[in-house]
């Protein structure tokens, strides 16, 4: 032991997303400790409260360990290809992520194809068309048209 270090017990296993020490498991793809709480996810809530959840649903680490990549996932060509530039830039960089995605690649931000404003494809709701993106007030207000159209018609 080395002077001025005092003997004790180790350090507390903590999530390495949230830093809770509870319930906790090691990642499948990285070896991190992270919250055994996939349980407590209600399914279609879209809830954000599961860190093994989280990690496993959005990040590159977790997508390249699942589909069997070889290497590193942070210069991964597959994993690179797998996704438009903005999604991959997401899901190396979110918060669910122990590890970012270092200089992540420029993208220019997707535009809704009706009114023009700009859609974070990772944090928000959307439709998309073809190539064309809608936001979502765009998409609530085409399906009410829509709806009206064919009551209508009826």
């Amino acid at each position: 032991m080395s002077a001025g270090s005092k003997p004790g017990k180790p350090a507390a296993r903590r999530c390495g997303l949230c830093g809770k020490t509870g319930k906790l498991v090691r990642t499948e793809c990285c070896g991190n400790w992270i919250c055994d709480d996939q349980d407590e996810y209600v399914p279609f809530s879209y809830a954000g409260n599961s860190c093994y959840r989280n990690h496993s649903r959005y990040t590159l680490c977790s997508y390249h360990h699942n589909e069997g990549h070889e290497g590193d996932w942070k210069t991964c060509r597959k994993c690179r290809d797998a996704f438009e530039t903005e999604m991959y830039v997401w899901y190396g960089t979110n918060e669910h992520n122990f590890e970012k995605l270092p200089d992540p690649p420029c993208f220019e931000p997707t535009l809704c194809a009706n009114c023009g404003r700009v859609i974070s494809l990772g944090r928000e709701s959307y439709s998309q068309l073809g190539d064309d993106y809608w936001c979502q007030e765009c998409t609530a207000r085409k399906m009410q048209e829509d709806i009206g159209r064919m009551k209508g018609k009826a």
